[in-house]
């Protein structure tokens, strides 16, 4: 069974990257413990114990269409070693998705289903079943870019493209860390 990271944690997650980018105060992401920043992905650590996780996170580098409200984007691959789970991709849209939607990331040939949730007015994915998500993290290793595509609720398609520079390092200082 997949189970998605906590908003807790996504919420330290983001407010970490923003920290790095500059967009606030290092002292208001005092959660997560940056492991490393490589290219256009981030490694983090966060809890301890049976609360540790790790995980890796970006933003697009394009976004269609270009000019819908939307909070911050992300994508994420986490690493869970109390669960013993080991790279569980979410994706972050930065809206809800239209209900019982599907989202898709695709890498080369390798078209991923992903599932959808939605918490208030935040929506995120995972990927419906354990062999995707191996199949996805493979894909995302020896790939290039990455392309994410979602309906919000109002009914607008998304298409975010991400970057995958970087996301082998980044994947293996968590894997690393986590000890996974």
């Amino acid at each position: 069974m997949i189970f998605p990271l906590p908003r807790s944690v996504r919420i330290l997650g983001i407010a970490a990257l923003a920290a790095c980018a500059g967009l606030m105060p290092a002292a208001a992401a005092d959660g997560p413990k940056l492991l490393g920043a490589y290219r256009d992905w981030s490694a983090y650590e966060t809890g301890s114990g049976d609360a540790r996780v790790c995980y890796v996170l970006s933003q697009p580098k394009s976004i269609s269409p270009k000019h819908v409200n939307r909070d911050p984007i992300f994508f994420l691959v986490s690493d869970w070693p109390v669960r013993k789970a080991k790279g569980e991709p979410e994706v972050v849209p930065g809206y809800p998705y239209k209900e019982d939607s599907k989202v898709y990331a695709q890498v080369g040939s390798d078209k991923i289903t992903f599932f959808t949730q939605n918490d208030g007015s935040d929506g995120n994915a995972w990927v419906e079943t354990r062999p995707d998500e191996v199949k996805l993290v493979a894909a995302m290793r020896r790939g290039s870019q990455m392309t994410v595509t979602g309906t919000s609720t109002r009914g607008t398609l998304t298409r975010d493209v991400y970057s995958l520079i970087g996301v082998s390092a980044a994947l293996d200082k968590i894997n690393k860390a986590c000890g996974m």
